[in-house]
């Protein structure tokens, strides 16, 4: 009954995407006069005010210059009425520099944590400053393929469901194409779920109230994943589109790559969803299996 009422509530909300979005592009087309001032960055308050996002994009950057650029057009070639929240995690190196182009836009906002929070802990603060209806998270190595924020609304407003992710081709370091593609079932439920994580937190899409109940924790695991199986557990399903809209940077440093420490910290996954070593030990092993079908 719980989950019947909950997508109820989910496709009342999604009926009114298209009409949100009809609304905002007037804003922006038949605006005039002086436009109203307010505070739309941690350290610049003089920006005009935005319309009402629909979707709050979070993107955690930590020592990100390199490649943060990229991660940001992609996120303004999305023609759906957002928000973009980069939450700083403490850079030394010239991140804030390269996004200098954006500090004017009234639908950016700057952050940096004055300690470091870790990707989950920058993931909340950004979910907890989100105006958006929905989440969408982006790493500052990745990038999107134009369409995707309104293939995801659409799908959501079909299905019902508050989480939406999409396939993802896997990128080289230097930007370019490994010939894998990671494709997503269209739809998902908690035990398969149990078995892989099929969900890319940079593909993710989801309501930001259930961003705010689930929120992400323990950065000695898969914090994301925990969130997913959560939100999946409680809410019947995920929605997914398999389509290459996420363009997934392979990093040398980042924690998936090291493959020792990750088999770690994904049994540990199970263990903080309420697992017993039995049975976590059989997920684990159902995760490794498709893991090596996965990068293969």
């Amino acid at each position: 009954m719980e989950k019947a009422e909950n997508r109820k509530t989910v496709q009342g909300g999604a009926k009114k995407i298209k009409k949100v979005m009809r609304q905002s592009e007037n804003q922006r087309t038949n605006q005039s006069g002086t436009p109203n001032r307010n505070q739309c960055t941690a350290e610049n308050s003089d920006k005009v005010e935005s319309p009402s996002p629909l979707v709050s994009v979070i993107m955690p950057v930590y020592n990100g210059e390199k490649y943060i650029a990229q991660a940001v057009q992609s996120v303004y070639a999305q023609n759906v009425p957002l928000e973009l929240i980069v939450i700083d995690d403490g850079s030394t190196d010239g991140t804030r520099s390269a996004l200098r182009p954006w500090e004017n836009r009234p639908d950016f906002l700057y952050v940096k944590n004055e300690h470091n929070l870790g990707a989950a802990g920058s993931r909340n603060r950004g979910v907890s400053m989100a105006k958006g209806r929905y989440v969408a998270f982006l790493d500052a190595d990745d990038w999107w393929k134009e369409g995707k924020l309104t293939a995801q609304l659409n799908a959501l407003e079909k299905t019902g469901d508050v989480i939406c992710s999409t396939g993802r081709d896997l990128m080289a370091p230097d930007g370019t194409s490994t010939g894998k593609y990671i494709p997503v079932k269209s739809r998902l439920d908690y035990h398969e779920l149990l078995k892989h994580n099929s969900i890319n937190c940079s593909s993710v899409m989801l309501l930001r109230e259930v961003a705010l109940e689930f929120p992400m924790e323990h950065d000695d695991s898969h914090e994301d994943y925990i969130t997913w199986l959560k939100v999946v557990r409680k809410y019947g399903h995920a929605t997914g589109i398999n389509e290459p809209y996420l363009k997934y940077r392979l990093s040398e440093g980042g924690k998936s790559r090291n493959k020792v420490k990750s088999a770690a910290m994904t049994y540990q996954v199970y263990r903080y969803v309420g697992y017993g070593p039995v049975k976590s030990a059989c997920f684990f092993l159902s995760y490794a299996l498709h893991g090596i079908w996965k990068y293969r």
